[in-house]
Parts: structure tokens; C-alpha cells; sequence
């Protein structure tokens, strides 16, 4: 299974690819992710937030394949413990689909977007930075990995 992690905004800091890197790393090939990044369009002073989400929306659907699992991160999703999140992995892996999670830009995703996932994600319901989401989500993603094959990283 391969994670595709989609998200807007590219030209993070080093800190940001350092972090997200090192626990991608750590995935092994079976479960492996990818961040997959896109141009957030210009915002103005007066931005039509509308236009811009649509716009938002048309890149990261032409970036979906056609038989992926789609997950968007929203405040809105459930919250998973890391445990359910194993649980939800392992899911994923014996459903034999590759996994599109979608990051959307500073207004989130665009509604059709939301539609059309089939599972919704909340990190916290905190807001957090998007740099700092790639790196949380790749950690959470590979902790829970560890619960998987038993291996003592996850401490509960």
C-alpha cells in the first residue's frame, strides 16, 4: 500500500522536510508514504475564497488515481487514537487500495472534496500550522505502523 500524502503549499522550511522525512523513512516499503505538494494560488487582500478553493480543489482531484482511498484531514473528521489509527491502517492494508490523504489550503477543503473522501480525519481540534500537520501526520502514521508489528516505539 502506498500513502500519498497531497498536500497545498510547497517551499516549507528544512525543518518542516527534515521532520516529515524522518519518520517517512521510517515506513517500511509495504506502507510507504509520499508527499505529494502543490502551488497554493496568490491571495490578495480581498481573496474570493471560493474561487481560490475551487481552484484548490481541481488540483488535488487531477492529482487523485482512480482507484485510491480518499481520507481528507478536516477539523470537522474524527479523531483517532493512535490505536484506531492502527486499526484503520491495517484496514487500508488489507482492502489492497493505495491511500490519498488531503491536506487542503488556509481555508481547508473545498466542500466537493469533502463529498467525495471517504473517511474524514481531525488531527486535534486544534489549528495547527500546515507545515507542522505533515510531520504529525507522518509520526502518527508511523507510530501506529509500530502497534502493527509489534514494535516498541508506541508506549501507552
Amino acid at each position: 500500500m502506498k500513502i500519498r500524502l497531497l498536500c497545498l503549499g510547497n517551499k516549507m522550511p528544512g525543518w518542516v522536510t527534515t521532520g516529515f522525512l524522518e519518520y517517512a523513512g521510517r515506513l517500511p516499503a509495504e506502507c510507504r508514504l509520499e508527499l505529494q505538494e502543490f502551488d497554493l494560488p496568490k491571495r490578495g487582500k480581498n481573496p474570493d475564497i471560493p474561487r481560490l478553493m475551487a481552484q484548490e480543489a481541481a488540483m488535488l482531484s487531477a492529482a487523485l488515481k482512480g482507484n485510491e482511498r480518499i481520507i481528507a484531514l478536516d477539523v470537522t473528521g474524527k479523531a483517532w487514537t493512535t490505536e484506531q489509527l492502527s486499526q484503520q491502517m491495517q484496514y487500508w492494508m488489507f482492502d489492497g487500495r493505495d491511500v490519498a490523504l488531503l491536506i487542503g489550503g488556509p481555508d481547508g477543503l473545498a466542500p466537493e472534496l469533502l463529498q467525495r473522501a471517504e473517511q474524514r480525519w481531525s488531527l486535534s481540534a486544534l489549528t495547527m500550522p500546515h507545515p507542522l500537520v505533515r510531520i504529525v501526520v507522518a509520526e502518527a502514521l508511523y507510530r501506529a505502523h509500530t502497534i502493527l508489528i509489534n514494535h516498541p516505539y508506541h508506549r501507552a
